[in-house]
């Protein structure tokens, strides 16, 4: 092999380690977004417990709980596709099952949080909380 096919080989190399890279990334902001769709759930449900009907913040904060899965979800399932497409050369890269662990326990933790919203409720006082 010459020099010059070496070089452009190793240049793929890292090509696919920098690809790999990018999917990590891309994958950690859709779990920060699928997170900020929990939150705002959370929050909405929080801020808006004495909206009449009882039902319409729960259902909302539910549908926000709902985004946040797919978005887990959705996330994991195309950073593994991508995984099984290249092969690191010089990185240590995340294994899918760590991401498949991390989606599922995001999901689970997220759909508690819906069941919670629905089971239980905390009756606000007027005036000050305490």
């Amino acid at each position: 092999m010459s020099l010059s096919e070496d070089r452009s080989v190793e240049r793929t190399d890292l090509a696919e380690d920098r690809t790999i890279l990018a999917n990590e990334r891309t994958f950690a902001g859709w779990m920060r977004t699928g997170m900020a769709a929990v939150g705002i759930g959370i929050a909405f449900n929080a801020l808006f417990q004495k909206l009449e009907p009882t039902w319409l913040p729960k259902a909302i904060a539910t549908l926000f709980l709902m985004v946040g899965i797919y978005t887990f979800v959705a996330a994991e399932r195309r950073a593994s596709a991508v995984l099984k497409r290249l092969d690191p050369h010089e990185i240590e890269t995340f294994k899918p099952v760590r991401l498949r662990l991390m989606t599922t326990v995001l999901a689970l933790a997220t759909a508690s949080l819906a069941v919670a919203i629905w089971v239980f409720s905390v009756p606000i006082e007027s005036g000050v909380q305490r």
